[in-house]
């Protein structure tokens, strides 16, 4: 399974230090646990929550999740030796904040040189600097371990003084451009966190939101959160079955060499068979994770 067929709908952030969160996020039915080394850690508890999060990861029990860890920016203290130690830890990916330059990507590649050739690096897309060189920052998927983003609205809203409102006026050019970059080179994103788990119908904007927006998913906060989430993400019955249609389409002798072929009246080229295939494949990941 390629990484853009597995289904990425909901990523629930958990503190690292957290036991108890952490033992729960094995029965939770998210797509992606993020361990936190980061916002969740207080400073004096960095190297603690870096411990326990090796050690969850070692445990193991989380099933067909993938399992991240957010280090601390590769500017602060923790930054270096959170990504060697992240390298051998088994996880699935690590996730690094304030990415702000293709230097940055590159430096976490060589940071993660040791580390086996399947782990991936997750960048979070949420400093201003970042913003003009965001094409620049998801070409480096071609030469490097990138393959996600993960937007940091939060993080934008500060380093811009701009109001974070339930429509997110002044970041939907960001959300935009975010995800035109991430399309262009083959990188997965995730929309960022909606700080109101108490009021479900915002949230359910806020995601509805998102999928508008072309997201792959969206980050959490809160166990509530990850119904709603995978609700909306998941694609509808409609939908596969048109998607099913194109590729049984594609598949007739008759059509065979074709670039552009006309399905139940609609026009179909070859990129919709593409994402007809990574639908298809993305829907029966979840009808799998249901059964089990």
């Amino acid at each position: 399974m390629s990484q853009t067929e597995r289904p990425r709908r909901s990523a629930l952030y958990l503190p690292a230090s957290n036991a108890k969160a952490i033992a729960k996020a094995r029965t939770l039915p998210a797509d992606i646990v993020i361990l936190d080394l980061e916002d969740a850690v207080a400073p004096e508890a960095k190297l603690e929550a870096r411990a326990a999060a090796l050690a969850a990861v070692a445990e193991g029990g989380f099933g067909r999740r993938e399992l991240a860890i957010r280090a601390n920016a590769i500017d602060t203290p923790w930054g270096a030796d959170d990504l060697a130690a992240i390298a051998g830890s088994g996880a699935d990916a690590v996730l690094v904040p304030k990415i702000s330059s293709p230097a940055d990507i590159e430096y976490c590649q060589q940071a993660l040189a040791g580390a086996p050739a399947n782990m991936q690096l997750w960048a979070m897309i949420e400093t201003c600097a970042c913003v003009p060189q965001l094409n620049a920052i998801a070409a480096m998927a071609a030469t490097t371990r990138l393959s996600l983003f993960v937007m940091g609205v939060n993080d934008l809203a500060k380093e811009m003084r701009a109001k974070l409102t339930p429509a997110r006026t002044p970041f939907l050019p960001i959300l935009s451009l975010a995800v035109a970059a991430a399309r262009a080179h083959g990188v997965s994103i995730l929309d960022g966190v909606c700080n109101e788990f108490r009021d479900l119908d915002l949230f359910r904007a806020e995601v509805e939101q998102g999928l508008f927006f072309g997201f792959d998913g969206k980050s959490l906060i809160h166990p509530g959160q990850i119904d709603p989430c995978n609700e909306i993400f998941s694609p509808s019955e409609k939908e596969v079955r048109w998607a099913n249609a194109v590729i049984e389409a594609f598949a007739l002798p008759e059509n065979a060499g074709k670039g552009v072929i006309s399905v139940e009246g609609r026009m179909a080229e070859l990129l919709h068979l593409e994402q007809a295939r990574q639908l298809v494949a993305i829907a029966a990941q979840i009808a799998a994770a249901r059964l089990s």
